[in-house]
């Protein structure tokens, strides 16, 4: 038996070397067109900002070690023109002699990836116009930083690639700003969470032009000029990071089937509609794990296990691609952001009924030295209880959490029983009740009807006509540091002394610093006979995305 794939990195190489492993005897042929078998493409930005020192250590294998370890022919520089799939036969070009030959095959797998997108305006192929996507657009990236020195660079497009990009440049000395269509950086955040992500990338120095998207780009004698929907930026580079699109035009010219967007559509066990013919990685069209909705999700860890998939049903495996729900994670200089599953926008897009939470802890116990809070939202279906999709913003033990979420999205957790997880707990490392705990007990408050809540995009629209009690239950030296108009401050420790001042037959409003002292305060207005609803992610929340400016470091008294 003899598989050829066409196309390394992720999903051919993981496909290759299972394909190996399960059968000592097929002979396995690789072709890429490009000069690297197997890189780390998501550490490509690392390499550019210094981070990374070099180069070899992008390069995870060669030609010659997965010769050696895995008996797998790899032809590096030998590009796949045409598929007949009657006659079993690809035709290959060798680009360093231009030959022209053809290779028959028994299996074949495609993993051809994905290309940046460049949108079709003026000046877009400026030499001082960059994408990164492989190992040739980092040297070249590289290399024009060197010789250069550049002072200023743009970067269109603020999702993960764009945002590293703009922090790696920062790290070599480069004054970035980040130019983005939408109203906010990395799309599978809510604005309400990037929020946080905004203000500290401005902290740190990155310019943002939000709802600004780009139009044309002019050279100059002295750079660019890059102009955006509103204004113009001069820049002496420009990173383009607005997304990939699949390469399948390979696919589509033998007769594989494609959808609209280009995506290569195989079934669960990687199977294109040809006999014999798999497509793995960037360019195939998978499911959404928790819609069942067909989406584009290039990520590394979905194209490995299609790889391996892939591999096994070569092999006579039963072995199946059960989807994907987008788990990412993400560095900018010191903070931590991660996703997985549904935001939103998705939910709704997808009219699904959910529900939502927020909660503000801390990364360990307090009291041991160097906690930091971490701000985390999830969503939950309203109906089942299911967990559909979670986001957290923050520094200190951010990837943990997440990944606890994550598994419990896979396996089918109701967002209740988060309560039940038993994580591991050392004041060094987390609290009793670990932040995904305190994420179920939260949620379970809500589901349960202990606790009723309102939202920051509802706080603007509540009356200030005395017809509802607004009320603050932080301290006084907290409400100086900032407070939301028509809120009336009893602190919480206070508060049953003053009931007399809040009247019965009105709706309560109650916030605090991150929704934990408000709850106290509504369970204390429900035993007392009021109808109470708590501000979700209390004043912080509100704070960031009305304002999104930096808030005076202080001890927060409800984490202690």
């Amino acid at each position: 038996m003899k598989t050829i794939i066409i196309g390394g990195v992720a999903g051919g190489a993981s496909a290759a070397a299972r394909l190996r492993r399960l059968d000592e005897n097929q002979e396995i042929i690789i072709l890429e067109r490009g000069e690297y078998i197997s890189f780390a493409n998501c550490g490509l930005p690392y390499y550019i900002g210094g981070e990374i020192k070099e180069k070899s250590a992008l390069t995870l294998q060669t030609p010659e070690s997965f010769m050696a370890r895995f008996n797998v022919e790899v032809r590096i520089l030998n590009e796949a023109l045409e598929i007949d799939t009657e006659r079993k036969t690809v035709t290959v070009k060798d680009l360093r002699s231009e030959t022209v030959y053809e290779e028959s095959y028994d299996r074949l797998i495609l993993s051809p990836g994905a290309k940046p997108i460049l949108p079709d305006i003026p000046g877009i192929n400026s030499d001082r116009v960059f994408t990164l996507r492989s190992i040739p657009d980092t040297l070249k990236i590289k290399n024009y930083i060197d010789k250069n020195s550049p002072r200023t660079a743009v970067v269109v497009g603020g999702g993960y690639i764009g945002a590293e990009m703009a922090e790696n440049l920062k790290n070599a000395g480069i004054d970035v700003t980040i130019a983005e269509l939408s109203d906010h950086l990395i799309a599978p955040l809510d604005f309400d969470m990037a929020a946080d992500v905004h203000r500290y990338m401005i902290d740190n120095g990155i310019k943002l032009e939000l709802n600004n998207g780009l139009k044309a780009v002019k050279e100059t004698e002295n750079g660019l000029t890059v102009s955006l929907d509103r204004g113009e930026i001069s820049a002496d580079m420009l990173i383009m990071s607005v997304g990939v699109r699949p390469e399948s035009e390979l696919a589509k010219k033998a007769g594989i089937t494609v959808n609209d967007r280009g995506s290569i559509v195989t079934d669960r066990s990687m199977r294109t509609n040809i006999k014999d013919i798999y497509a793995v990685g960037d360019a195939v069209q998978v499911r959404n794990f928790i819609t069942k909705e067909f989406t584009f999700t290039p990520l590394a860890g979905p194209a490995n296990k299609q790889g391996r998939i892939a591999a096994d049903n070569i092999s006579g495996l039963s072995s199946g691609y059960s989807g994907t729900q987008g788990s990412a994670i993400l560095k900018l200089f010191d903070m931590t952001v991660a996703t997985t599953g549904l935001n939103e926008k998705s939910a709704l897009a997808c009219g699904i009924e959910y529900d939502k939470t927020y909660i503000y802890s801390a990364s360990h116990a307090t009291y041991y030295p160097g906690a930091s809070n971490m701000s985390i939202k999830a969503l939950w279906d309203k109906n089942s209880l299911r967990l559909i999709g979670a986001q957290i913003v923050g520094f200190d033990g951010v990837d943990k959490r997440m990944d606890v979420i994550a598994a419990a999205i896979r396996l089918g957790a109701k967002v209740t029983q988060l309560t039940e997880l038993e994580l591991c707990y050392a004041p060094p490392f987390g609290s009793a009740k670990d932040p995904v705990n305190m994420l179920g007990f939260v949620a379970e408050n809500v589901v349960t009807g202990k606790v009723k809540q309102f939202f920051w995009h509802d706080v603007d629209a509540l009356p200030r006509d005395g017809s509802v009690t607004l009320l603050d239950v932080r301290t006084a030296a907290e409400v100086k540091r900032g407070k939301i108009d028509g809120f009336m401050n009893i602190p919480l420790d206070g508060l049953r002394g003053k009931l007399e001042l809040l009247p019965k037959n009105k709706p309560v409003y109650v916030h605090c610093h991150s929704g934990l002292r408000s709850y106290i305060a509504c369970r204390i207005l429900i035993g007392n006979g009021y109808d109470c609803y708590n501000l979700a992610g209390g004043w912080r929340l509100y704070e960031s995305v009305k304002n999104q400016r930096k808030v005076p470091p202080y001890v927060c008294t409800e984490c202690k």
